[in-house]
């Protein structure tokens, strides 16, 4: 009998012959990734590259993405893009040949604040990087994605997307958003062989949440840690390698029946609590 690990999956599922590639392979798939130069897209790129793909790092800052392109090797490529800006996302995309046939969107950014205390401002910044972006992304990568008959878009969406969250009026309304968006895209172009999925983490310790509670809660740090710990059923934070592992699924063709979903990662956050 084949082995699952030795089965080729397609649009119509595993097929009978036997093929010597491992299981969760990217081997001759490009992955384009935001957010990449650190944190849990930086993780998912590690892992990608790991697994065969050929990996694109975009983020903010280039030097830094660069910088980790170098530190997974030769088959990863750093790139600075804004993902809130289109000429600069369709400068990146343009540079990309092949096309991609995943794309991660991670980049993001957070803010803590009700209705009452978020200001206009702060509200177009985060819909600017959190929806704008990935949006801009998407539909840079569609057209290659059409050309090959098919990919794989996961987007970041969060726990906030679905669930109160005290104090993250915007930040929930961006990742509602990325949602929405992933299940639109899921539907309209699932005759075309694209798949669109998205995860919503829990809390994730990262360098981002590092410089997020020394921002907003200077001198309580350890304080806020042990909160952000403690409010996880399972009593910890996940870890960025964690997320990349379900990505890894996700944009595998083992996953090839799955579309249009969300995938919570959080620690028992919603059934445990």
């Amino acid at each position: 009998m084949t082995s699952l690990a030795a089965r080729k999956y397609n649009h119509l599922g595993p097929s009978s012959a036997p093929w010597e590639v491992p299981l969760f392979s990217l081997d001759k798939k490009r992955a384009v990734v935001t957010g990449a130069a650190s944190g849990i897209g930086l993780a998912i790129a590690q892992t990608f590259a790991a697994q065969g793909a050929e990996v694109v790092l975009l983020d903010l800052d280039e030097a830094k993405a660069i910088e980790a392109a170098a530190s997974i090797g030769r088959n990863a490529t750093g790139i600075g893009c804004n993902v809130a800006d289109e000429a600069s996302v369709a400068d990146a995309f343009a540079r990309i040949a092949p096309a991609a046939s995943l794309l991660i969107n991670c980049a993001g950014i957070a803010h803590v604040g009700n209705l009452a205390s978020t200001t206009a401002a702060d509200f177009d910044r985060l819909y600017h990087v959190n929806v704008r972006g990935t949006f801009l992304c998407m539909q840079a990568a569609l057209p290659g994605m059409l050309a090959q008959g098919g990919g794989v878009i996961l987007n970041m969406a969060s726990i906030a997307a679905t669930r109160g969250l005290a104090d993250r009026f915007a930040y929930s309304m961006t990742k509602g958003a990325v949602l929405s968006m992933t299940l639109s895209v899921a539907k309209d172009y699932i005759e075309q062989g694209i798949r669109c999925n998205c995860i919503s983490p829990a809390r994730v310790h990262t360098p981002f949440v590092d410089g997020f509670l020394k921002k907003n809660y200077p001198g309580q740090e350890a304080e806020k840690m042990k909160t952000l710990a403690a409010s996880q059923p399972i009593g910890r934070m996940g870890q960025p390698a964690e997320i990349a592992q379900l990505a890894l699924y996700l944009c595998s063709d083992e996953a090839s029946f799955l579309t249009g979903c969300d995938y919570p990662i959080d620690g028992g956050y919603f059934n445990l609590r």
